[in-house]
């Protein structure tokens, strides 16, 4: 039985649809935790012109595994086991890096690494795309934001809805000029940054 997630399969047509058109002039992207790898096959799918590369931490590679046999796709490679709090990482140079609902999971030290991390392997005139919640000056788009950054934080204290404006300054110190600013269904945004 595959690992399943609601809410991957809910959100994946609305991101892949935005993807066709952000995507578009890419050859390799590494998606940083695929967890049940449904984003990586449903995007692989549309956007077969794409190298999809999956990654996670080592307990989630198991899963990732079992959906890439079952759907067998030639344009996805074999998960890599991917910390990244470890540096270097153990990917090669790529395109464009995605990642949906990570930010919120790690603490802000993590997305720290998860940036330091990026500057080694997006190459230049690379993009980052985030999907997730996001606070804007501090504030929460909907109260169920509200009540989800509580929830999390009662379940991992350093875990939360960060600020698009604490990310934005980290990605402008690695060279990522803020590209595009997508609301998405469900109170999320999808986020995309250039490399300078």
């Amino acid at each position: 039985m595959l690992e399943y997630s609601e809410a991957c399969e809910r959100n994946k047509q609305p991101i892949v649809e935005r993807l066709q058109t952000i995507l578009t002039e890419v050859g390799s992207v590494l998606e940083i935790g695929s967890g049940t790898a449904q984003h990586a096959v449903h995007f692989a799918r549309h956007l077969p012109y794409l190298t999809w590369l999956t990654s996670d931490l080592k307990e989630n590679i198991p899963a990732i595994k079992a959906r890439l046999e079952q759907e067998g796709l030639s344009n996805i490679h074999e998960p890599v086991e991917l910390d990244v709090r470890r540096h270097p990482w153990p990917v090669s140079i790529v395109d464009a890096v995605f990642t949906a609902n990570t930010l919120h999971i790690m603490s802000w030290l993590n997305v720290q690494h998860l940036f330091k991390g990026l500057n080694k392997k997006l190459k230049p005139g690379g993009k980052l795309c985030i999907y997730g919640p996001f606070k804007y000056d501090n504030k929460f788009t909907s109260q169920s934001n509200q009540q989800f950054d509580l929830w999390l934080k009662q379940r991992d204290p350093n875990s939360g809805i960060r600020d698009f404006e604490a990310v934005n300054r980290l990605a402008g110190k690695i060279g990522l000029a803020h590209q595009a600013d997508y609301a998405m269904p469900a109170n999320n945004q999808l986020l995309v940054w250039l490399r300078q």
